[in-house]
């Protein structure tokens, strides 16, 4: 979810679930690594991508995954991070719904890509994220399922971890992991439900719900994102205005309403 106000400094959330099914790892060959895009949208944010990419852009490349960075027209050395790393970039209007459809387009139609993971510029996978996505791609009923990881912050204090329970219930209760946990899915069942919405916030949150509660599965992966915004404006009034923005767009209050009305 980019929270109001976003400038786009990338983001934060949560531990798996129990009420969400979860999957049995297999035994990995070759055979299992369908192909994959990983596309990350980005804005002004040089240092979280370069460490995103730091960690995740050998192995993907060696597995043959294409790693997409769609800039919103970064000022700063985003785009020259990422042409560093090799990994292609393009360009888009600015506004992460915009971005990550115009990413999924492009690794659809000119990668061919069958599976997509959507990853925040500031959230980076643990070792071994390459086998644990491979594994759910390899079982054919996972086509009509969407896997997302559970996250943590990169702040061991006592707030950060309230934060991390708290979104653990969420993800339980309410089945809305938000983007910065990372997000699998097979072309076929993200087009089915409509992609990403070129929407000014909440676009995560529109897409999980219209994937549904049933067809998502909570990932044996965490995902460590960055606790700056948190620190900042502090674990308690963040996560209340992020509360209350998620509230109005479930009552049908519009996304330019809530950014004014928050931003």
């Amino acid at each position: 979810m980019a929270a109001p106000g976003w400038k786009y400094t990338c983001a934060v959330l949560a531990p798996p679930v129990k009420n969400l099914p979860e999957f049995p790892l297999p035994v990995l060959g070759p055979s299992l690594s369908p192909n994959l895009s990983i596309i990350i949208p980005a804005l002004n944010c040089a240092p979280s991508l370069d460490r995103t990419l730091h960690e995740i852009a050998r192995t993907a490349e060696v597995a043959g995954s294409l790693v997409l960075v769609v800039d919103g027209g970064s000022v700063d050395g985003t785009v020259t991070i990422a042409k560093r790393y090799g990994v292609r970039v393009i360009s888009s209007p600015p506004g992460r719904g915009q971005q990550l459809a115009a990413g999924a387009e492009v690794a659809m139609a000119e990668a061919g890509a069958e599976w997509l993971f959507f990853l925040h510029a500031d959230s980076i996978p643990e070792p071994g994220w390459r086998e644990t996505l491979a594994a759910f791609m390899a079982e054919p009923a996972n086509r009509d399922r969407a896997g997302y990881g559970r996250l943590a912050l990169d702040d061991p204090s006592p707030a950060a971890q309230r934060l991390e329970t708290m979104v653990a219930w969420r993800c339980r209760r309410f089945g809305l992991p938000y983007g910065d946990q990372g997000l699998l899915i097979h072309r076929n069942l993200y087009r089915s439900v409509g992609g990403f919405l070129s929407i000014e916030l909440m676009e995560d949150v529109a897409l999980v719900r219209r994937i549904g509660r049933s067809r998502l599965s909570g990932l044996p992966l965490t995902v460590t994102t960055s606790a700056e915004r948190y620190r900042r404006n502090g674990y308690i009034r963040r996560p209340l205005r992020n509360l209350s923005c998620l509230a109005l767009y479930l009552m049908g209050v519009a996304p330019p309403m809530i950014r004014r009305l928050y931003g």
